[in-house]
């Protein structure tokens, strides 16, 4: 509690300071929503669904509360939309994450991927090339798509199983 009121005072104080301190303190946070927002904005606008998912996957990951949730989604928005490629954010996530945690975010990649029912080339690329950016084999990034897919109400529909096939 007391830790709470002194960050509080520290934000109403400096708030510029306190933002570069969380960056610090939680670097692979804000690079894997990052990601992850790359990814929900793919094929134009975020839908609800993707945004809600988007906050449940943050709420449940990482212990956050939904104000929280909000503070990193906006921090990690406003990084995605500076970053040049992928490698800004792997590269941080490479050095913070284990390789549990790395297989955690692509399988949170993917989950956003079926979030809204269908799964685009473009979308498939993404997640494929961070999952490459983080050292999760081919093998492990197809079965957490597949794994993710039979958690949906059907078959994977739209996805594109026959490139996954060749690997």
């Amino acid at each position: 509690m007391l830790d709470g009121l002194r960050q509080f005072i520290a934000e109403v104080i400096s708030p510029a300071a306190h933002e570069q301190r969380s960056f610090d303190d939680a670097g692979y946070r804000l690079a894997a929503t990052a990601l992850l927002i790359h990814v929900i904005s793919l094929d134009g606008e975020p839908s609800g669904i993707e945004k809600r998912k988007l906050h449940g996957l943050l709420e449940t990951s990482f212990g956050l509360d939904p104000g929280a949730a909000d503070r990193l989604i906006a921090s990690a928005t406003l990084a995605e939309g500076e970053a040049v490629d992928l490698y800004h954010f792997t590269s941080v996530i490479m050095r913070s994450v284990d390789e549990d945690g790395r297989r955690r975010i692509v399988e949170m990649m993917w989950e956003l991927v079926y979030a809204d029912g269908k799964v685009s080339e473009f979308e498939d690329n993404v997640v494929w090339r961070a999952a490459e950016l983080l050292a999760v084999s081919s093998r492990d990034r197809i079965d957490l798509k597949h794994r993710v897919a039979a958690r949906q109400s059907g078959p994977a529909a739209g996805s594109s199983d026959s490139a996954d096939a060749t690997i």
